[in-house]
């Protein structure tokens, strides 16, 4: 017979939810296009996307394949290890998932 788990109540801590991870991936991209003061357009030419896509994958909406990553940190000059160490440091410090929802659709496997 399989084991039995305790239900342990979510905590009613007042610190926010845990981002998204494509929400910090977003913000870590924007920020670094603009400190090197690109322009949407610009980077997007030559990562080779659209700027819609980049735009959305700055604003989380997106989860983008690894291959688009990549795309966007080479446009960016940027090393992909980097950013992620940076964005996985970020989730870190935002804290455990509080009834955190999603900004956008969610696709439920069956």
């Amino acid at each position: 017979m399989a084991d039995i788990l305790p239900f342990h109540k979510k905590s009613t801590s007042s610190r926010e939810p845990e981002p998204l991870w494509r929400e910090v991936l977003g913000r870590s991209l924007r920020a670094v296009r603009e400190e090197q003061g690109g322009r949407l357009v610009d980077v997007a030419e030559r990562a080779g996307i659209s700027p819609q896509y980049l735009s959305e994958m700055e604003r989380g909406r997106k989860e983008p394949s690894s291959e688009m990553i990549a795309a966007v940190t080479g446009a960016l000059g940027v090393d992909l290890a980097d950013l992620l160490i940076d964005i996985a440091g970020d989730v870190r410090r935002a804290g455990p998932a509080v009834g955190r929802r999603p900004a956008g659709p969610v696709l439920m496997a069956a």
